[in-house]
């Protein structure tokens, strides 16, 4: 159950960064100081990304556990919605940042949205091809926890969580080429009804 445990740790991973990430901000917001621009773009990115790979390695962990169908779980418009979800929380975080502290309805928004995305990113991708989504997730830890580390000001943070975040990036591609897969169709989380679609027209074949 190795594969399980590494998407739960990458959960864990992501969930660390959007705490850590969202406790600052609320911080400034309790002390009624405006945050530096650069700090507030990063705030806003550790939420995204942590948020994301949070409920994604729920997610993937749970198709693993048999907790749920490890099939591609596909809808009408789906890249669409994920389009436009992805559009508004950038628009919210920029919304964020630019307007003054005592406006705090977004910063709750762009976590609930990005938890949500987090989850669609996920669910088309089929039990098969998870290996290459949890070697993604496990960069995506690695970026928060560096996103995270520019917030709090810890070099180590941030060198650590570059280190995992590129690794991460490097092995998903090794992953894809040898699957004969490109690493666009893992980020938009479409391969794995394709994968779907054709097992059941090889099955068909044969």
């Amino acid at each position: 159950a190795m594969p399980q445990m590494v998407a739960l740790l990458n959960g864990f991973g992501g969930a660390a960064s959007l705490l850590v990430g969202g406790a600052e901000f609320l911080k400034s917001q309790l002390a009624g100081r405006a945050l530096p621009l650069d700090t507030d773009v990063t705030i806003q990115l550790s939420l995204l990304i942590g948020a994301v790979t949070f409920t994604g390695s729920v997610i993937a962990f749970a198709k693993l556990q048999e907790l749920m169908s490890g099939r591609a779980i596909t809808f009408p418009l789906q890249k669409s919605f994920n389009a436009l979800i992805f559009l508004v929380i950038a628009g919210l975080a920029t919304y964020q940042v630019a307007t003054s502290t005592s406006i705090i309805w977004p910063f709750y928004s762009v976590i609930g949205l990005s938890l949500l995305l987090g989850i669609l990113l996920v669910i088309p991708i089929g039990g098969a091809d998870m290996p290459v989504v949890i070697s993604l997730l496990n960069s995506y830890s690695g970026i928060a926890a560096s996103m995270t580390g520019f917030v709090i000001q810890n070099h180590v943070l941030i060198i650590a969580g570059a280190l995992v975040g590129s690794s991460g990036i490097i092995l998903s591609q090794i992953m894809c080429r040898a699957m004969n897969r490109s690493l666009a169709n893992v980020l938009f989380g479409a391969f794995g009804a394709t994968t779907a679609t054709s097992k059941k027209s090889a099955e068909g074949l044969t």
